[in-house]
């Protein structure tokens, strides 16, 4: 199984009144890990964006553990948690700087044509994608 860290700074931005990141900022971590463990694959999203098919999510799962704060690194921690030709389930482990879980979660993508959103099969689109998934999966 491969697994793909990647560090991200805490911006004040990504903060709420309370001092911690916004829920919703999580999501766009695991968004920079998922990009990251297709790059170290060896691919990059934007490549089969240009074939005309996207892979949107049709299933996410988020559970938090323990808060960031502004100013800390977390890391993203990222990994293929399933895969099975069309679906491809990402799993997610953001820990804090002593290396404790802050959250986990899971993302679902199908990868669908741009102009119909109907599903492909990764296998015979983009075969060199399917056998790096199925070597990479958990």
């Amino acid at each position: 199984m491969k697994v793909a860290e990647k560090q991200v700074e805490v911006r004040y931005a990504e903060t709420d009144q309370m001092g911690v990141v916004y829920h919703a900022n999580y999501l766009v971590w695991m968004e920079i890990g998922r990009a990251a463990l297709i790059e170290q694959i060896g691919f990059k999203y934007t490549d089969m964006e240009k074939e005309g098919i996207l892979a949107p999510v049709t299933d996410l799962q988020i559970s938090y553990k323990k808060p960031l704060r502004y100013g800390e690194t977390a890391t993203v921690r990222t990994w293929i948690e399933s895969y099975d030709g069309i679906r491809v389930t990402y799993a997610y482990e953001i820990l804090t700087p002593d290396g404790e879980l802050a959250a986990t979660g899971k993302t679902q993508h199908v990868c669908v044509k741009r102009d119909s959103f109907r599903p492909i099969l990764i296998r015979k689109y983009f075969p060199d994608w399917h056998e790096a998934y199925e070597r990479a999966k958990k």
